[in-house]
């Protein structure tokens, strides 16, 4: 063993020499270096996931120390909804990206010489797609979305009303230590919502208001905050919600019929075909099945949508071989839809 290793210490002179007269033969040999740092679209999407994982970490800690009281509010942390998710609405969705420019680019106000609006309501009836719109605003702006359903909240607070106290000073301490989030409070006027039933005439209204008041105002003041509301009740909603420094904006979401009812059936029906990995519709005529009827949201056709498919698995699971839909399924389900109505008030379902 030393023999070998003073042998291959003799030999290095040679080697040596051979190296420095065959060096530019060798380079083409070499290795390449890795990157000094990763391209700037792996770094961008490697920060977003790190602020999505602070959002949802800070959030589950808010309401995991005010259980039940939080229950009411649900985050988002990388919301991914796109344009091409919502079916017309095309109005509505120019106002949000109207309003995405507050977070993205605020100085574009200052040439023109005004200010980004300070909220935003929508209003529309029950299931027209406000949801997903607010939804849609903080994928633009690449923010943590929070859903705040206010009539669930609102009755969480009247089961916990010592907590109010903690629940406030804890909103406001989650929201200024998590990255750029956009607030979602849905259903404004929540005494009219068809959660509460007979209940909302009876709810101590004054100091729920001046609750839903501090906790909007607390997520206006805070930077890199965006606020956006819904109500289906426009005209019973209580005026102090638009005065100035809140809900300036207002913006009526109302789906063209049949045209934006057609876009978001089509848009559904793809996306069940791309779940189901195979055809699943035959040739269908959507024009003729949406002007069967008129009384149906874009949230009650997304259910019907739905129901055709259930009733098609149904089938599946007992062994019958369905065929793809059909016009006749439809028509089948929207009597149903019909009858049940006729039983019991649906509000318009919700635009998934």
């Amino acid at each position: 063993m030393g023999t070998r290793s003073a042998r291959s210490i003799a030999q290095l002179p040679r080697n040596w020499k051979w190296l420095r007269t065959n060096s530019d033969a060798l380079e083409q040999f070499s290795l390449p270096q890795p990157p000094t740092q990763p391209p700037a679209r792996l770094r961008a999407m490697t920060d977003r996931r790190l602020l999505a994982d602070k959002a949802a970490n800070i959030w589950s800690s808010f309401q995991r120390n005010l259980e039940p009281l939080a229950r009411g509010a649900q985050i988002v942390a990388a919301p991914d909804v796109t344009q091409d998710d919502i079916g017309g609405l095309a109005s509505a969705k120019e106002e949000i990206l109207t309003y995405a420019y507050a977070q993205t680019s605020p100085e574009v106000y200052g040439r023109w010489g005004t200010f980004p609006p300070s909220a935003m309501l929508m209003i529309g009836r029950r299931g027209s797609g406000k949801s997903l719109l607010a939804e849609y605003l903080a994928a633009q702006t690449e923010t943590a979305f929070v859903r705040v359903d206010v009539p669930r909240m609102v009755l969480d607070v009247i089961h916990g009303a010592p907590k109010i106290g903690e629940l406030v000073q804890g909103w406001s301490a989650a929201l200024e230590e998590m990255p750029p989030v956009t607030i979602f409070f849905d259903e404004l006027e929540f005494t009219r919502a068809h959660e509460m039933g007979e209940r909302g005439a009876e709810l101590p209204t004054g100091p729920i208001m001046d609750f839903l008041f501090e906790l909007i105002d607390r997520s206006l003041s805070i930077e890199g905050c965006l606020v956006i509301a819904s109500t289906s009740h426009s005209g019973t909603l209580p005026e102090a919600f638009l005065s100035p420094g809140r809900f300036e904006r207002i913006v009526e979401v109302n789906p063209l019929f049949p045209d934006d009812i057609e876009e978001a059936l089509r848009i559904h029906a793809l996306a069940a075909e791309s779940r189901a990995e195979r055809p699943i519709f035959g040739e269908l005529d959507w024009s003729a099945i949406v002007n069967n009827t008129r009384e149906p949201s874009i949230g009650d056709w997304i259910r019907i949508l739905h129901a055709v498919l259930r009733r098609k698995a149904r089938l599946d699971a007992a062994g019958e071989s369905p065929e793809q839909v059909t016009q006749s399924d439809f028509s089948a389900e929207i009597s149903r839809f019909r009858q049940a109505n006729t039983r019991i008030r649906t509000d318009g379902g919700n635009y998934l």
